[in-house]
């Protein structure tokens, strides 16, 4: 695939804006469809990047009917994991709060999964990026938290919001990734099909 060569119509299944922006960003002109409620629970036995993996390719699945032949779908899914726990996205602001007291002070891993699906053919792959946050005060938490923003987002917050900027020290892996596409993986992984 080139950015000029178009031999599939594109579908992001995610309502995610920072999907979006961010397949956006390579250039490639896409269609969003979301199925709603497709169930986001898991096997126990899976860990770390199984995870997100394991759910961008059951919400490629629950798209199996509506794929036409020349339609590519990307499906994908991020969570965090700190200290043995997973983090998706917070049930509320409480929740919330609990995930950034734990990230605070501490190094996480991000993974994230990714799907490609067309009707005669799928490929995964996950990306895990480590980011290193400084000690939060209750305050700088109490004031994301009252932003509305962390509610959204897998592990309670946005690496572009204001919390990443005030938390984030360090960063190994893909940047992109921690919002939610590991982009250059993706390039990658087009250019095959």
């Amino acid at each position: 695939m080139t950015p000029t060569r178009k031999p599939y119509s594109i579908v992001l299944a995610s309502a995610s804006p920072r999907r979006q922006e961010l397949l956006r960003s390579l250039g490639i002109d896409f269609s969003v469809c979301v199925i709603k409620d497709i169930a986001e629970n898991y096997p126990e036995h899976l860990q770390g990047a199984e995870i997100p993996l394991f759910l961008a390719e059951r919400k490629a699945e629950a798209y199996r009917d509506r794929l036409e032949a020349d339609t590519l779908l990307i499906t994908a899914d991020t969570i965090v994991s700190v200290d043995g726990c997973t983090l998706g996205k917070p049930a509320d602001a409480e929740d919330a709060h609990r995930m950034l007291r734990l990230l605070s002070g501490k190094t996480h891993q991000v993974h994230t999964g990714v799907c490609l699906r067309t009707v005669t053919k799928q490929m995964s792959f996950s990306r895990t990026t480590d980011v290193t946050f400084a000690p939060l005060s209750d305050t700088e938490i109490d004031h994301y938290v009252a932003s509305g923003s962390a509610l959204d987002k897998a592990g309670a917050y946005g690496i572009q919001d204001w919390i990443g900027h005030i938390a984030v020290t360090g960063i190994r892996g893909s940047f992109f990734n921690v919002m939610g596409l590991p982009v250059q993986a993706l390039w990658q992984a087009l250019k095959e099909f």
